[in-house]
């Protein structure tokens, strides 16, 4: 008989094939238009494309265990392929925005400052009505999020929504053997 994978093992692979992708896609759209990176769609379509790839090796994870798989296992799996992901991605971002393109930081805190600007504007404010310290002060937080430590505070509070992302991802995982039932 075949020794299952515990949802650990089971996730390595996912979570370095994910944080791999992840951070191509970063490093295209990068080489494509670096504002892209500040993108609201550029970011959507990276959380669908994750959402997607985690519930297919999720169900291929759960194929392993014979067809079904408990919530607890469903969650591990998904937590622990999601924080994999993360570090990759973290790794390759701190190389992005501190060995690359050191530049990048303040390029992204003015597009992300502009696009703010712009939703605002769709929302019926008038962005002319914010002093300029209030943009400096907006474009300073956005940049103290590209630091190293800014980038490893997000990590840290990312921590929190990987686990609400989990549970969200096990329930959608589970199937429960209902044959067992009495």
């Amino acid at each position: 008989m075949e020794e299952q994978q515990t949802p650990f093992k089971a996730a390595v692979q996912p979570g370095l094939t994910i944080g791999l992708v992840s951070l191509a896609i970063t490093y295209i759209a990068y080489f494509i238009d670096s504002t892209l990176l500040a993108s609201g769609w550029f970011g959507l379509v990276a959380i669908v494309l994750f959402f997607v790839l985690i519930i297919y090796f999720g169900r291929q994870y759960r194929a392993e265990l014979g067809g079904f798989m408990s919530f607890g296992t469903a969650f591990n799996f998904s937590f622990i392929a999601i924080i994999i992901s993360g570090i990759i991605s973290i790794v390759g971002q701190i190389l992005l925005f501190h060995v690359i393109d050191p530049s990048l930081p303040d390029v992204l805190a003015d597009a992300s400052v502009q696009n703010t600007l712009e939703i605002m504007e769709s929302f019926g404010a008038n962005p002319d009505n914010m002093s300029t310290e209030q943009l400096d002060e907006m474009r300073e937080a956005t940049r103290n999020n590209f630091t190293l430590g800014g980038q490893i505070k997000n990590f840290g509070f990312g921590l929190v929504v990987y686990a609400i992302i989990a549970l969200i991802l096990g329930a959608i995982l589970k199937k429960r053997d209902k044959s067992l039932d009495y």
